[in-house]
């Protein structure tokens, strides 16, 4: 019997579509990445179903959307919220099948142990938490992580005990190593399958080593994207960013600069596996959870529908079974999970809502003509203020489906009485989203009602209450 194939999949948090060399649109610095590229099929509309970590990564795990995993919005402290054990994932499909398993970095898919108490034996804060051996890691037998904490140059994890391992190093640097001892340990009979979440470029942008920040001192200009507003500064529920315009130009140096430090330890996983003869029995996928906004709109973050929020990287390659190239199919966070598993000849859980894009693989043009996007108030006062109103949270937000062409918006609002709005941008004539439609009524013409009908249709099978109050 062949052997199956590995799979490395490398994952940044808050990384944007447009910040990589081979993109040509913001100006990164990644000779790695672009000379992968080169060698893979790079899906350049790929968007995150949910543009927020927590809901991103369960997504991606279980091939379900938000609706369907019950990850609406962060793990964090103040919302019980969690991947479930008894979610079918990734993971315990391949664990299932033989493969050796692995995840090293952020996890962010437990509930904070400060929902349950105060003063945890793991000494997690915050959001964080220790996820302990068992069916909550969802058949990961080696898991060196964390689940939410922000430290980049003094990171901790922890594995099968609750006891923090402390580390002074940049986190990129230190999960890289690990990354390389893990796929060094591997034994050629058993397939491997490794996660690595590295969590830069997610802020505090500061926390880079100088050597990559001194790649832009001097060589980026404040050439900003032609969408960004420097007058206003702030996230997408409307509160204001600490440091305002000012330090706009900083931050998105800075941010350059982690991704140029995530390039070379990319590199060295790619060096790992040609020295360790893995690379052409290896699928190798590069991408990210979500976007950064950078400024653009005036915003900072995600969770926003803007393309520089949903829009990420995504490049999959395998030497010899899958052939370079580029496709505009459309890939959401969803179809990863089903497409991993039909290239390792592996079934397909009933349970997954995304596509199987294998097939896009080998013609690079067929794929869905529409994908579905959605965002929740998540935050503890949203939710309080809502049910002070007697309202469902979960009916309110954001929801949007997404052709190659179009994208087609209705926005709820994160807030009871916000006005319902309707918007729809041509990505092709308005790649920068500067002058959208503004929507008054749906039946204006065929394409306005053909893609809220298919957004209806979605809601309604996923039981979405959006719309319905």
């Amino acid at each position: 019997m062949t052997r199956k194939p590995n799979i490395v999949y490398l994952f940044a948090d808050q990384w944007r579509r447009q910040a990589v060399g081979y993109a040509n649109e913001d100006p990164v610095i990644t000779p790695n990445m672009d000379q992968f590229a080169k060698e893979s099929v790079v899906f350049t509309q790929a968007v995150s179903c949910s543009p927020l970590c927590s809901p991103h990564r369960a997504s991606m795990l279980t091939g379900k959307y938000p609706m369907g995993t019950g990850v609406y919005t962060n793990c964090k402290v103040g919302a019980d919220v969690m991947l479930q054990p008894n979610e079918i994932c990734i993971s315990d499909v391949l664990k299932q099948a033989g493969y050796r398993t692995g995840y090293i970095g952020k996890w962010h898919l437990d509930l904070p142990e400060k929902n349950i108490s105060d003063n945890p034996t793991s000494g997690a804060e915050g959001w964080d938490a220790f996820t302990p051996p068992g069916p909550k890691r969802h058949g990961f037998d080696y898991w060196y992580s964390y689940g939410a904490w922000d430290d980049h140059l003094a990171p901790h994890y922890w594995e099968d005990i609750p006891e923090k391992i402390q580390i002074k190093q940049w986190s990129v640097k230190h999960e890289t190593d690990k990354a390389i001892e893990y796929i060094r340990e591997q034994n050629e009979t058993d397939p491997f399958a490794l996660f690595v979440s590295w969590n830069p470029p997610h802020s505090p942008f500061d926390d880079v080593p100088e050597k990559y920040k001194q790649v832009y001192e001097n060589n980026i200009k404040d050439d900003f994207r032609k969408n960004v507003n420097k007058n206003s500064f702030m996230v997408h529920t409307g509160e204001e960013v600490e440091g305002g315009p000012d330090q706009l130009a900083e931050k998105r140096k800075n941010y350059f600069a982690a991704i140029t430090g995530i390039d070379e330890n990319f590199g060295r996983i790619l060096q790992v596996l040609q020295e360790e003869n893995l690379e052409e029995n290896t699928i190798v996928v590069l991408t990210a959870d979500h976007g950064e906004m950078m400024g653009s709109h005036g915003l900072m973050a995600k969770h926003v529908w803007y393309e520089e929020s949903i829009g990420v990287p995504f490049c999959i390659r395998w030497p010899g079974e899958i052939k370079p190239g580029k496709t505009d199919a459309l890939l959401n966070t969803v179809d990863i999970m089903p497409t991993l598993l039909q290239l390792a000849d592996l079934d397909i859980p009933a349970t997954v809502e995304g596509n199987d894009l294998s097939p896009v693989l080998e013609s690079y043009t067929d794929g869905p003509d529409k994908t579905f996007l959605c965002a929740y108030p998540g935050r503890k006062e949203a939710i309080e203020n809502f049910e002070q109103h007697g309202l469902n949270n979960l009916a309110y937000g954001w929801r949007a489906v997404r052709s190659v062409d179009n994208l087609y918006v209705i926005h709820r609002g994160y807030a009871p009485g916000e006005e319902t709005v309707r918007l729809l941008y041509d990505l092709k004539k308005d790649p920068y989203q500067l002058n959208p439609q503004k929507i008054i009524n749906s039946d204006e013409n065929e394409l306005i009602r053909e893609l809220e009908q298919s957004l209806f249709t979605w809601l309604s099978k996923q039981g979405d209450p959006f719309m319905q109050e």
